[in-house]
């Protein structure tokens, strides 16, 4: 089978496509899935990059992606959950190995695609959302959140037309959230059309002013993991909350210091029944998965390089072409 990797740090170049034996048979509660799309996330730019530390990746040459789509071709003696042709998605662990035409992966990370949604679709949204939808919920606790006088929380999503802010604001919305987004000036009409009334440019000169105007918010969602908390404090109302999505950045780890209540990062897991409601969310129509790019697994170092240029949603690689 063919895979996506690379065998040493650097730019997008370092990508290459080699062949490798199929993954075998499936053991235990295993699936074995022909993956038909994985998208191009953060981690695996900055693996790409040598940018985390080596215990979050395994052996060079290593197959990155972390999130997949596609349909299963075997299932474990003790898989309970799917059979032989479902649709599936799943995330992987942190071993990655998602650019790859045959995946070995626990039915307990998997869920049902729905008929009316789509591979490209149905690999954006897993770890993308399933991040944003546990920082918003796990973490963040919104659905406890309130204002003052019982209005709806209001919540500030930091990097809003990345993968994960594009599904944030949606989601907060979808929660009763009154949700305002900060993204490049070039992007701000487009984060509006996801549904965000109010988007603002993250390098006005007066940035913090608007924010002022615009909170004090519950919550605070760092999608891009670049904020720091001393510069997002000054917006949260009493009571409210910063979550990151970057658990490693040096400012998220000098920022969790023990005790602190208003300062925490997301850890995703790899939850089936967050992911099938995601997938739902999708099938219904209530929630955009922003795709920009579909490139096929040959070409996938230009992938990298698309997702590294940070455009509007998602780069999706086809495994299939």
């Amino acid at each position: 089978m063919r895979v996506g990797c690379f065998a040493e740090f650097g730019d997008a170049s370092v990508m290459r496509i080699e062949h490798r034996p199929d993954p075998g048979r499936p053991r235990g509660a295993e699936l074995l899935v022909a993956v038909e799309a994985s998208s191009i996330n953060g981690t695996d730019l900055g693996l790409r990059r040598g940018d985390l530390p080596p215990a979050t990746w395994g052996r060079m040459p290593f197959v990155p992606g972390f999130d997949l789509a596609g349909r299963v071709l075997a299932v474990g003696p003790a898989a309970t959950a799917f059979s032989p042709g479902d649709r599936v998605a799943a995330l992987l662990p942190h071993r990655g190995g998602g650019l790859a035409e045959q995946v070995l992966v626990g039915q307990d990370r998997a869920a049902r695609i729905p008929e009316d949604v789509g591979a490209p679709e149905a690999a954006a949204v897993t770890l993308a959302g399933l991040t944003a939808l546990q920082a918003l919920h796990r973490q963040g606790r919104l659905r406890a959140r309130t204002g003052p006088g019982g209005r709806p929380a209001r919540v500030l999503v930091c990097g809003a037309a990345g993968g994960i802010g594009s599904l944030a604001v949606q989601l907060a919305a979808l929660a009763g959230a009154e949700v305002v987004g900060t993204t490049s000036r070039d992007k701000l009409d487009w984060v509006r059309d996801l549904g965000v009334p109010r988007v603002l440019d993250r390098r006005a000169d007066d940035l913090d002013r608007q924010l002022r105007d615009a909170g004090p918010f519950e919550l605070v969602l760092d999608a891009a993991g670049r904020s720091r908390h001393r510069d997002l404090a000054p917006s949260l109302a009493p009571g409210g909350i910063v979550v990151s999505v970057r658990p490693l950045h040096p400012d998220v780890l000098r920022s969790l210091r023990p005790g602190r209540a208003d300062f925490t990062a997301v850890r995703t897991a790899a939850r089936s029944a967050d992911l099938a409601h995601l997938l739902q969310l999708v099938a219904t129509g209530r929630l955009r998965v922003p795709v920009e790019h579909v490139v096929r697994l040959g070409e996938v170092a230009r992938a990298h390089q698309l997702a590294e240029a940070g455009g509007r949603g998602k780069v999706v690689v086809d495994l299939t072409a």
